[in-house]
């Protein structure tokens, strides 16, 4: 046996323990995570479907198909879709524009518009409050106007296209950024005008940030109760102030299942978008290899 093969097979042990001490060590985190998620994350939502089925599926069914149950349903879904719909114009543009444009200000603009973000959501409420409320500053206009906010489905809807304003800029921004100007500027050497090469390759080029700014925006909506305690007065339900009413009134089963159909409808959402972008991607990596 030669002097290097004597080596090898000295210097096989510390490498073979320093593989068992690596593939220990990447279990052990792996387990580790695994724990975390489920005691933070899990275990939360399963003591829910414990209570929401408490008296079975009939008690089940009759709490979340009661008329107030599907009344809160109905507005909260009419606010998310409105929500989105507004945001998704108005927060691509915006967007687009703060990533690729440079303009005085800019920094400022695109801190200001993480501020909802960075603020309690009753905080929102009670600004919109002190804005179109009766005694607020737009308010004594409005009523003159015959114009009501408060407590209207359009003065929450301004509360939710408030709170959920950044998660459509900042989707649409990431995607903006990692845009190919190369492209633009060879479909506008190609004759193209700048609305066609913005609806036929920046539109398309920017479409994983919007569907991810979708859908970041309407589960976001679904479930605001914040600002829209305060816009809402008490008059209008939406299904997370519903399921506050039904925790104050001690009705557990009543709450829990408001709160599971609540959840588990974004949920299916989210994962029917990562399916959609996951596909759109390989598309677009397959035009790219064609």
């Amino acid at each position: 046996m030669t002097r290097k093969h004597k080596a090898k097979v000295h210097d096989a042990g510390p490498v073979e323990r320093f593989r068992s001490i690596k593939g220990l060590t990447k279990y052990s985190l792996i387990s580790f995570s695994f724990v975390l998620f489920v005691f933070f994350i899990i275990l939360p939502l399963s003591a829910m479907f414990k209570f929401a089925f408490s008296d079975g599926l009939g008690g089940f069914y009759k709490a979340v198909s009661s008329h107030d149950a599907i009344t809160a349903f109905g507005n909260s879904l009419l606010l998310a879709v409105l929500t989105t719909l507004i945001n998704l114009g108005v927060g691509t543009l915006i967007g687009f524009v703060i990533t690729r444009y440079k303009f005085p200000g800019r920094s400022v603009f695109k801190s200001l518009i993480d501020l909802p973000i960075a603020i309690p959501a009753s905080v929102v409420g009670l600004a919109m409050m002190m804005l179109y409320g009766p005694i607020g500053v737009l308010g004594p206009l409005l009523k003159e106007s015959g114009v009501q906010v408060i407590m209207t489905i359009p003065g929450i809807l301004l509360a939710h296209i408030f709170v959920t304003f950044p998660f459509m800029v900042r989707a649409v921004s990431v995607s903006v950024e990692k845009l190919d100007v190369n492209q633009e500027e060879a479909a506008l050497t190609l004759g193209a005008s700048r609305l066609q090469t913005f609806w036929h390759v920046t539109l398309p080029s920017i479409r994983g940030g919007i569907i991810a700014g979708t859908a970041l925006t309407f589960t976001r909506s679904l479930g605001e109760f914040g600002a829209t305690l305060f816009i809402a007065g008490g008059i209008i339900q939406t299904a997370p102030i519903y399921i506050y009413y039904l925790n104050e009134r001690i009705d557990f089963t009543g709450a829990t299942s408001v709160a599971i159909v609540l959840m588990l409808f974004p949920f299916a959402l989210l994962l029917g978008l990562n399916y959609m972008a996951e596909r759109l991607e390989k598309g677009i990596g397959k035009e790219v290899a064609v």
